[in-house]
This record gives structure tokens, sequence and C-alpha cells, in this order.
């Protein structure tokens, strides 16, 4: 709204942008103005219309996120360099005050594509693109670094087994944290515990994959007939049906997408099974980060695997 746009324009934040942009670019540029948009729970997001062209801006709170932005940064540039789908190139990102940024380019939807059938093509490309960027491979299961998973920590340290990693790395610590606040009972945290020991031999082995990590319908987009991009990753090495789980935990991924991803690269026999099991740790994260029906969710699947 013309609010929101007016303090962005001539706040002391808004000028030290166009200063960052002025002298990324070697250019003069002015921020015409900045329109907010829906960014999901932890980031504050603009549109900035300057005299370069559009950009996307994300913002939020240094102390209490440090280092956010940096790791988004270093995901994005794994997954660009796998040079399989469209990601936003990163400009930079920095602090002002209290806050940090990241400043991207602005991945912009052809609007012949609103329509389901013009954009079925495109979700073939997602899972084409997608498969290739499953056969990055990484020595380990896990990164290099910690990352963020929504505004939760991730941690990614790594391992040789994928059952240790997924066990260790993934569902204990967030089944703890939601222990701990609450969030699921002893009782069910006691039934991971039965679980874990169920699942050394559950997975095929697979080289470990380079993961999109929080891979939902709102961090893709169909942007043209035959153009596909993925955004706001939480990336690391590890089993491939953990990013296709994810995509059918809240639905939204046509069904060509499947198609084409099982073409390019086939899931192993059983997968459909496994799924559940690859939900549990984005399910655990919802759990933590909004309590509701998650827990609920998460003790059908338990209650099946005992």
């Amino acid at each position: 709204d013309s609010c929101v746009e007016v303090h962005m324009k001539s706040s002391p934040f808004s000028l030290h942008i166009q200063q960052k942009l002025s002298a990324y670019f070697e250019a003069e540029i002015s921020i015409i103005s900045a329109e907010m948009v829906h960014g999901g729970s932890i980031n504050e997001c603009f549109v900035l219309h300057t005299t370069q062209g559009d950009f996307f801006l994300k913002r939020n709170d240094a102390v209490e996120f440090p280092e956010m932005f940096e790791h988004e940064k270093e995901g994005l540039q794994l997954l660009h360099q796998a040079g399989a789908l469209q990601v936003p190139k990163v400009y930079f990102s920095g602090s002002f005050k209290s806050s940090s940024y990241l400043v991207l380019e602005f991945l912009e939807k052809d609007d012949r594509i609103k329509s389901e059938t013009n954009s079925a093509k495109g979700w073939e490309v997602l899972g084409h693109g997608l498969a290739r960027i499953h056969q990055q491979h990484g020595e380990h299961y896990g990164w290099k670094n910690q990352n963020y998973i929504g505004s939760l920590i991730q941690v990614n340290q790594e391992n040789s087994s994928w059952w240790n990693f997924y066990v260790q790395q993934r569902l204990e610590p967030m089944a703890m944290k939601a222990l701990l606040e609450k969030k699921i009972s002893r009782n069910l945290y006691e039934q991971f515990q039965k679980l874990y020991v169920k699942l050394e031999h559950l997975f095929p082995i697979e080289l470990p994959a380079l993961l999109h990590g929080d891979l939902w319908s709102g961090n893709v987009m169909i942007l043209d007939v035959d153009k596909a991009a993925l955004f706001d990753p939480a990336v690391y090495y590890g089993h491939r049906e953990m990013d296709i789980a994810m995509s059918k935990l809240f639905g939204g991924f046509h069904p060509r997408f499947y198609k084409a991803y099982q073409e390019s690269f086939p899931l192993q026999s059983g997968w459909e099974e496994r799924v559940e099991i690859a939900q549990l740790y984005p399910l655990l994260v919802h759990a933590c980060l909004f309590g509701g029906g998650y827990p609920k969710q998460i003790e059908a699947i338990l209650k099946k695997w005992e």
C-alpha cells in the first residue's frame, strides 16, 4: 500500500539500499517505490521499483536470526550452480542497524501461464529440473553449515549414514524441541525413540543428493510455459525422497511434475510407503512453529509404524 511505499522511499534504510544498489551496478540508481508483498512469517518482503528495473528485497531482525540471509545466499548459489532451473540471482546481502537484508533478482511470471493448461509444461520443466538437482551429489549427508528451516535452526552435521543423519540431525533435535516447548506429549516423544531403530534399513541406499530442503508449493514458481523457478531453500545433501515427501505434504504440485521427475530419475520401489516417514521432519518443524493439528498427524503416522 502507498504508506509502505512512502515510508520505504524516504527512510534511512531505503537510502542505504539505494547506495548499495548504485555501488553494485556502478550507476546512479533511485528507488521509485517499494511494494510490500507477502513473504511468509519471518521476513518482510518488498518489490523495489527502481530506475534500474525491479528487485526483490527481504528484511528481518539480525539479532533474532543471525546469518539467516548468508545461509540463504549460499543455498541459492548452490542450486543455481546445478544449472537445472531458474534460481533468483543474489546481488548482495548486508545489515543496517538491527536489520539484515538480502537483495535478489525479481522473478516475473508471464501472463500466459495464468491458466492451468498453459502451466502444465512448466511443471514438467520443474520435475526434470529437480531430478537434475538431485543428481548433484555430496560426499556426506548434511552440509558444511547449519542453516534455517523457516525460523528454526537446521543442524547439518555431516554423516556417512542417511539413517544416522535423519535420526540425529533431523527427527531427534526437532522432537526434543517440540517436547520441551510442550507441542508434543512425552508419550509421543517416546514413540519416536521406538521408531528410530525401525528406520535403519528403510530407505534405499543412495548417494547424498543436493536437496532444496523446504519444497512446498510456495517456494516454487512456474514463470512461463517452459520456465520454472525455485527459491527460499534450506539446502543440505540428503535422501532425495525428502524433497518429494515435502512436496506431497501440502499438495499443489501438478501430476505432470511427478511424471517428469520419474522419467528423469526414477524413485526406488516402495517410495510411496516411505513418504510419511520422510514427512515426519517437516511435520515436527510445523508442530514447533504452529502447534495446531500437526501433532495429531505425527501421532497417526507413528501409530501406523508401531
